[in-house]
């Protein structure tokens, strides 16, 4: 029996229906909330947002890096008020429940909260500063963190967004596409060294040249796809951009997932070979070595640009392959990605194998 090997690449295969909006319910909304936003705005309200004890963090206050870094989010008192408190938030829009507070301090002590408070400390470089050190970067940190100053019944706060360096990747199960519910998307990810991917991270890897065909899970609980280059099977009659189904059911609605990762601490390597699955996970520990997951692989190509024109197990079961300089014999693709063969039975099929370490 011939058997044919089919290979994905960022401009994978399969046919979706976009969520389309009426364009008059657009213009309506956008009319309504415009108006309710005009109602809203008074000069004494814009006035009263004026900082007082606080200094408005530049633009270039906002924070970049990677897992396992360190790094401060800036908050400079102007002026020190006699008795005061700062207190340090991650803002959750989407959260239900009591805001997730990092720290609280004064003058004199502070007390951390919470899993990122147990990584977090005040730099106090001098005497009005009451900047966040967050030590560890997880993937989970990235969003917008609050300064608070609270003054007896007076407050005023700043923002910060924390962006973590890394690379979305697309997910799918060992069983076909769309076999994902949103809770069963969230541990694939975490399993392939990831976490679900959210709509910032999704649009900056669009803007770098992610165009995928399958809709997938997301962070916040809303389903999106990416297209690049417009086709018939993926929207064709809409221009390039971020496809969107919306919020869907959680636990009955099944889709692939968009996982996000960063930076690594090991490095993944290749071993040449015809191994089984089970042939090849010896192989990586006679190295001392695990097999690789989905997600370290991404990371070295993503930055160390990892290149191997060779297909190799993973952890997963699937087979895959990383080219950051593409190549005829590599997969025919003009663009740079992490060829995929899928999943091939474990036991007939051999191949080499990816390393991390």
């Amino acid at each position: 029996m011939t058997e044919r090997m089919y290979l994905l690449n960022y401009a994978g295969g399969g046919g979706v229906t976009p969520f389309i909006m009426n364009c008059v319910v657009i213009l309506l909304l956008i009319s309504r909330c415009f108006t309710w936003s005009s109602a809203l705005y008074t000069p004494e309200r814009a006035a009263s947002k004026k900082l007082k004890y606080l200094l408005e963090p530049p633009v270039s206050a906002d924070v970049t890096g990677q897992r396992g870094d360190n790094v401060t989010l800036p908050c400079i008192l102007r002026t020190k008020p006699s008795h005061y408190k700062v207190k340090w938030t991650k803002t959750e829009p989407e959260k239900v429940g009591p805001e997730n507070i990092i720290m609280i301090s004064n003058a004199h002590t502070f007390k951390p909260y919470g899993h990122l408070g147990q990584r977090a400390s005040l730099r106090k470089a001098h005497a009005m500063d009451a900047s966040l050190q967050l030590g560890r970067l997880e993937l989970e940190d990235e969003g917008t963190y609050r300064c608070e100053l609270v003054n007896g019944i007076e407050d005023e706060s700043v923002t910060i967004t924390l962006r973590i360096e890394g690379v979305v990747f697309p997910y799918q199960s060992k069983d076909g596409r769309y076999r994902f519910n949103y809770q069963e998307a969230k541990e694939a990810c975490a399993t392939q060294d990831g976490t679900l991917a959210t709509y910032s991270q999704l649009y900056r890897a669009w803007t770098e040249g992610l165009d995928w065909c399958n809709a997938g899970w997301l962070h916040d609980g809303t389903v999106h796809y990416p297209i690049i280059h417009p086709r018939p099977v993926c929207g064709g009659e809409l221009p390039s951009g971020i496809r969107s189904y919306g919020p869907k059911d959680k636990n009955n609605d099944r889709f692939d997932a968009f996982c996000f990762t960063s930076q690594t601490s090991g490095s993944v390597f290749y071993i040449a070979g015809a191994f089984s699955f089970e042939q090849a996970g010896r192989t990586c520990k006679n190295q001392g070595a695990e097999m690789a997951l989905v997600g370290q692989l991404y990371a070295a190509w993503h930055f160390r640009k990892f290149d191997q024109c060779d297909a190799g197990w993973l952890k997963d079961g699937s087979v895959r392959f990383p080219i950051s300089n593409p190549r005829e014999r590599c997969g025919g693709i003009p663009e740079a990605g992490v060829r995929s063969f899928g999943f091939p039975d474990k036991n007939t099929h051999v191949y080499g194998v990816y390393c991390y370490r």
